[in-house]
């Protein structure tokens, strides 16, 4: 099968290019991650869409096919907070696990999912590492590691091995591509009678707040929307951004949050660092109670709980 006529649709630049149906999308995205179509036309759909961008009926049709390929992890009775984890730090360190064992501490059930290497950045599971905390390889020890009282992170690479070969195009042409956008929709939680899930959404640019905010009411998703701290879905330790939370694709007023601007008056005490062993180190110290946690981020931990009760 070939994509071609696809790619002819979506690759006739930014003015010239027309949105796929969301059935298109989806036929699409399933003979990619399907390993039906050949690495050349991978590419040209990776480049046309990065030039074009994803609209709500094409991510609606992306997102579908990809859970189609996800190994499914049945839910927790008091529902799972799930928190995609793709972009790692640069430059401050990355609190994404202090985010989850913050909520596992208050007995919530989190599911962290994301790449185990970047070149370029400090990813969470190698923070997760540095903590002692092991990957999950199974759905039963995704389970397991709920039972302990523990979030649990597993590699995309063992969520959805189709998706993680899309996201390393990346290393190839050097520019992320929907798969990335995909990741950070992925809620792999099976959708049963009585199940609760909030995912937390995050973006860097403000073009992206428009379009995921779009999504998720098309979805119908119960969602924290907020820009993350370097693409991470943690608020930044040093000023809370706007929190968007959808119930059933609503936006909830009651639970959504305004940003708080300006410069904070005291700025919490960060590492000096950001390797995976300082951050470790330093989420430890918060943990412990030998350092006060971050307003911002209790402030999510608060927000995400009472979200996930009206889930």
């Amino acid at each position: 099968m070939s994509i071609s006529a696809y790619i002819k649709v979506i690759g006739r630049g930014k003015d010239g290019a027309r949105p796929l149906t969301a059935e298109q999308a989806h036929d699409l995205m399933s003979q990619v991650l399907a390993d039906q179509v050949t690495d050349l036309e991978v590419g040209a759909f990776c480049l046309a869409m990065r030039i074009k961008g994803e609209e709500v009926n094409e991510l609606d049709g992306f997102v579908r096919a990809t859970l189609a390929h996800c190994l499914p992890i049945p839910s927790a009775p008091s529902g799972v907070v799930v928190l995609p984890s793709y972009n790692g730090a640069r430059k401050l360190p990355n609190l994404t696990p202090l985010l989850a064992l913050q909520l596992a501490q208050h007995g919530v059930a989190v599911l962290v999912h994301g790449p185990r290497h970047d070149p370029t950045r400090v990813t969470t599971a190698q923070v997760f590492d540095a903590l002692g905390l092991p990957t999950a390889t199974s759905a039963q020890d995704v389970q397991d590691a709920w039972q302990a009282g523990r979030p649990a992170f597993m590699d995309i690479a063992t969520l959805c091995p189709p998706l993680a070969k899309l996201l390393d195009v990346r290393w190839t042409i050097g520019l992320r591509n929907p798969g990335h956008t995909v990741a950070k929709l992925l809620d792999p939680i099976l959708a049963t009678e009585g199940s609760r899930t909030m995912r937390v959404v995050n973006h860097t640019h403000p073009e992206y707040a428009i379009s995921l905010n779009a999504y998720l009411k098309h979805a119908q998703a119960n969602a924290l929307l907020m820009r993350g701290t370097e693409g991470e879905p943690v608020a930044d330790p040093r000023r809370q951004p706007r929190f968007e939370v959808f119930i059933n694709g609503l936006r909830d007023e009651g639970l959504s949050r305004a940003p708080v601007d300006g410069v904070l008056t005291e700025l919490p005490e960060l590492p000096n660092g950001f390797d995976a062993d300082t951050t470790a180190r330093y989420i430890e110290s918060l943990m412990s109670g030998q350092q006060p946690l971050p307003a911002a981020i209790a402030a999510q931990v608060s927000c995400l709980r009472q979200a996930l009760i009206q889930a």
